[in-house]
């Protein structure tokens, strides 16, 4: 089994992240066995593209919702990644555990500014 789980369809609230957004999370790497993919199409054609992510991030996005972890963007990455005996990928992850989605909290985008929601990038020390 390549991925934990194979869902279609999203079950977690509509988020509307801009790709801005997105480049402002530092990927990390995630086990394919810890995703559930949500979405049950493979397009062959863009499995088998050498630039099927020219004009998109480099990183698949993954969106944590109620302790689950979701692949919703990076499926091909992620199968092309198997296909070459690589169990990890590198994404960026949007954890809705930590967003106040109640009505009358700030933007997301907004909240993805605050230190206690977006992780930092593992910072390196020049010894």
């Amino acid at each position: 089994m390549i991925f934990k789980s194979v869902q279609d369809g999203k079950p977690y609230p509509a988020h509307n992240l801009s790709p801005r957004a997105w480049a402002k999370i530092p990927p990390r790497q995630f086990r394919l066995d810890q995703l559930t993919t949500v979405t049950t199409v493979l397009a062959l054609d863009k499995l088998l593209s050498e630039d099927s992510t020219f004009y998109g991030d480099l990183f698949s996005h993954v969106v944590k919702w109620r302790g689950e972890i979701y692949l919703e963007d990076g499926l091909h990455r992620a199968v092309r990644s198997a296909l070459r005996n690589r169990p990890l990928i590198h994404a960026r992850m949007l954890d809705l555990d930590t967003i106040d989605l109640s009505p009358g909290a700030p933007p997301l985008e907004e909240q993805l500014d605050t230190p206690a929601v977006r992780p930092s990038a593992p910072r390196h020390r020049a010894d």
